[in-house]
């Protein structure tokens, strides 16, 4: 066996943090998986981590503390129940999400089948960084906007689908929302487009960029041109019949909060079994980081809350009542600047009650995969700073969202307690939008509260 992490990235493998231990990524379509796999992958968190999950800001699910020596039993756990991690890290195409929870069956049913033809498919594998597609039932997320490419439905009629194709978004160091590069394309000319897409990609790219580093360097129209002068990029291929495949189907909607996406083996198995008697037997990861069930026909809602406040998600402790996606930070992950969690309830107890009503993103490092940048409040962990006591302790940027692009940055390197206090007046300032910070308060907080 390998060594080093590289050679199991293409398997949805990083190293932790922690010399010896393993991350292990799970590939879901649009989030969905049913209550047989929940409880196959409950089980495989006890019997190789910690028994321990974590709910990704994409709709994949994340085991921890995984020696090496069990990869490949546990790989092989996963395809006993039809789930796979293959392209789930590494240079490839990543799981297929959708942040929208309109649009089913329609949205599940494409991200199952463009699943199935990229992963693990060789032509789509060594690419020079992660490929990310994403789906989305409108444009009020903005996740559109941060994929390689995005995919948000533009008309629905009798169970097919046009779609507004944006290209070479991306966050990370460098954000940059995506371009619409064709309207309202037809569900039929998708993958011959999307192919033509990696390709250009993987043609012109240095190792280590995204599309969006290509985007800027040739220019949005040389890029469509590049993309429009590959043979399939105008191929169209025939109508896909068959019986359904989906799921998810529509139905009142009811979430599991799982602070910071949190989740122990026991808990899952508790909301798979909640599934089977509530919900059809599926399970939603969404890209909030909790997990949501789509009701069955004739079921009774207030009953079914009432049981998931019996399985132990009432959502009553204070850090579950407030909207926040925080990645594993310095928790597990080797980028990690900060202990994002720790963080997360140390800023969420210090919100007042408008600021409470806000969504919110920290991300322990500036590669930003809670998608800050997409919450009403971002917070980037930016870099080390040498403290009072000469410890090095994190510093912050913070971001507010308040239209329909990527947030700005509104202020950058504060301390903790000066990112507190610029949260604390987001409540004066949203309830009195000519407030104004107080004169003493740090200059960098006062930029903040000003947004």
């Amino acid at each position: 066996m390998a060594t080093t992490g590289t050679a199991y990235r293409l398997d949805g493998v990083y190293p932790q943090r922690q010399e010896g231990f393993f991350m292990q990524r799970i590939k879901l379509p649009a989030g969905v998986l049913s209550a047989e796999q929940a409880r196959a992958v409950a089980g495989i968190a006890e019997r190789f981590g910690r028994g321990e999950l974590h709910l990704t800001s994409r709709g994949s699910i994340e085991i921890h503390w995984v020696r090496e020596p069990a990869l490949p039993e546990l790989k092989q756990a996963l395809a006993a129940v039809g789930l796979t991690s293959r392209g789930a890290c590494g240079g490839a195409v990543r799981g297929v999400s959708c942040g929208s929870p309109a649009g089913y069956p329609l949205l599940e049913t494409l991200a199952r089948r463009l699943q199935r033809h990229f992963a693990g498919n060789p032509r789509f594998e060594r690419l020079p960084k992660k490929f990310k597609i994403g789906l989305e039932a409108d444009e009020r997320s903005g996740r559109h906007l941060i994929q390689d490419v995005g995919l948000v439905l533009a008309q629905q009629d009798e169970g097919e689908g046009r779609y507004d194709v944006w290209v070479a978004g991306g966050l990370g160091r460098e954000p940059q929302p995506g371009f619409l590069l064709v309207p309202a394309l037809t569900g039929t000319r998708l993958i011959p487009l999307l192919e033509a897409i990696i390709r250009v990609y993987a043609a012109h790219t240095p190792a280590g960029k995204r599309l969006k580093h290509l985007a800027r360097e040739l220019g949005r129209e040389e890029l469509a041109r590049r993309i429009f002068a590959e043979p399939t990029a105008t191929e169209e291929l025939p109508p896909v019949g068959g019986l359904p495949e989906y799921l998810l189907a529509p139905g009142e909607r009811l979430e599991a909060t799982c602070f910071a996406g949190r989740l122990t083996a026991g808990e899952l198995r508790r909301l798979a079994d909640f599934a089977v008697r509530w919900a059809g037997g599926v399970l939603t990861v969404t890209g909030g980081q909790n997990i949501a069930f789509a009701l069955a026909a004739g079921v009774d809602a207030a009953a079914a809350r009432q049981a998931l406040a019996g399985a132990g998600f009432a959502g009553s402790a204070p850090e579950e009542r407030i909207a926040c996606r925080v990645c594993p930070g310095s928790h597990e992950c080797l980028m990690g600047l900060a202990p994002t969690r720790d963080l997360a309830r140390s800023i969420l107890a210090a919100l007042g009650p408008v600021a409470a009503t806000l969504d919110y993103a920290l991300s322990g490092c500036p590669n930003s995969c809670s998608q800050p940048q997409l919450a009403a409040v971002g917070i980037v962990t930016a870099r080390l700073a040498a403290g009072d006591d000469g410890r090095r302790v994190p510093r912050f940027d913070l971001y507010r969202r308040t239209d329909g692009g990527l947030g700005r940055r509104v202020a950058e390197q504060l301390s903790l307690a000066e990112l507190v206090t610029a949260l604390r007046r987001l409540d004066r300032h949203d309830s009195d939008p000519e407030g104004e910070p107080d004169e003493a308060a740090p200059r960098s907080a006062q930029t903040a509260a000003a947004a």
